[in-house]
């Protein structure tokens, strides 16, 4: 019984690891969570990496996989066009070592 209350809770923990796959939506209403990107890093609530595969999305640690269905995502997006309309500001960075959170108070905006 230990057991399988063990396995279950390590499988609960393992499908939250990976929410970091994104699909962008047409409207706000659709949306998880709202996002605007931000031109300067200081500015931004998280640093974002985008990967070119999926299985690099891992950890709620700001790299990004753009699905191309809402169903593969974990999370949908919807980019909003100021920052106070925003649940999360992001900056887009050029190097994974650079994906990080600015703000750790707004990571369960992600999970």
């Amino acid at each position: 019984m230990k057991f399988a209350v063990l396995i279950g809770f390590l499988l609960c923990c393992s499908l939250q690891i990976s929410a970091q796959k994104i699909f962008s939506v047409d409207a706000d209403y659709k949306a998880d969570v709202k996002v605007f990107v931000t031109d300067r890093d200081y500015k931004a609530d998280l640093l974002v990496y985008k990967v070119d595969a999926d299985y690099k999305a891992r950890d709620n640690r700001g790299l990004w996989f753009f699905t191309n269905a809402d169903y593969k995502a974990d999370k949908k997006v919807f980019f909003v066009d100021a920052d106070y309309k925003a649940d999360l500001i992001i900056h887009v960075v050029d190097a994974e070592y650079k994906a990080q959170w600015k703000d750790s108070s707004l990571q369960h905006l992600m999970w």
